[in-house]
């Protein structure tokens, strides 16, 4: 069985963070493993507290892992300080991961920052270019390429700023076209459009962790970048689709609709 590794904190209504990404490693059936790196009391109408790990709980959370099970993708999600960023950049040098997805969380919204200056410094200049595939949304985009987006050609411009200035591979996500939710995924060999419909629900939380952790999941199981890509799409997609209705606010894409008619 394939085994993927999440590096990123907890959501205590298991809609978004290391919930989501685990829900999707085992919709896709790896073996999901995850490394926490902070607590947060939230919901979904608000959010109210958020708690780091000690970068040396972290350090340690990842070594009892790799000195187990080797995972054959891993990816990161919210690394809320530089210290936490330094940690993992250290340990993905340490051990140099097949299939290291990045989803760089920064920003949302394109307005709200979600961690500090000096952490998207450590994080631009540490950990990004250690990454084989990074997925930054059109906010975080705007912010690895040091130019603003408000169309397809720009998303274009912005993922080739990216893939030169860190040699890494780019899945820029969907958020200026009100006609579609096509993404934009940028390797050596181009520009490839992922096409996506748009779904009409509020339900919208956990879907670039549910994004990222479903392209890893298919890296680990040998599919090549794009396909994963695609597949990525459309398990998000379907999953969005489902309109699940969880709470009283924004609540989770339904990340088992494969399952849910198993024990009927």
């Amino acid at each position: 069985m394939k085994k993927v590794l999440t590096i990123a904190g907890v959501d205590p209504i298991g809609g978004a963070g290391m919930m989501s990404d685990i829900k999707t490693m085992t919709a896709h059936d790896v073996y999901g493993m995850c490394a926490i790196t902070l607590l947060s009391i939230q919901n979904t109408i608000g959010f109210y507290e958020v708690q780091p790990v000690e970068s040396r709980f972290l350090e340690k959370q990842i070594d009892v892992i790799f000195s187990d099970i080797i995972p054959d993708a891993t990816k990161t999600g919210m690394l809320l300080n530089s210290d936490l960023i330094k940690v993992v950049a250290q340990k993905m040098k340490q051990y140099n991961p097949k299939n290291l997805v990045i989803d760089p969380v920064m920003i949302a919204h394109r307005k709200f920052k979600l961690i500090d200056d000096e952490a998207i410094e450590t994080l631009i200049d540490e950990l990004i270019p250690l990454a084989d595939l990074i997925t930054p949304n059109i906010g975080e985009g705007e912010i690895l390429a040091g130019i603003t987006i408000e169309n397809k050609k720009d998303m274009e411009t912005a993922a080739k700023i990216i893939y030169e200035k860190f040699g890494t591979n780019v899945v820029l996500k969907s958020g200026v076209s009100e006609e579609d939710a096509d993404d934009l995924l940028y390797t050596d060999k181009g520009i490839f459009w992922i096409k996506g419909e748009k779904v009409d629900t509020k339900n919208t939380r956990g879907t670039g962790d549910a994004l990222s952790s479903s392209i890893a999941s298919n890296l680990a199981k040998g599919y090549d970048l794009k396909t994963s890509v695609k597949l990525a799409k459309k398990f998000v997609y379907n999953a969005l689709s489902e309109k699940l209705q969880i709470g009283r606010g924004v609540g989770s894409i339904h990340h088992s609709f494969e399952i849910k008619n198993i024990l009927k």
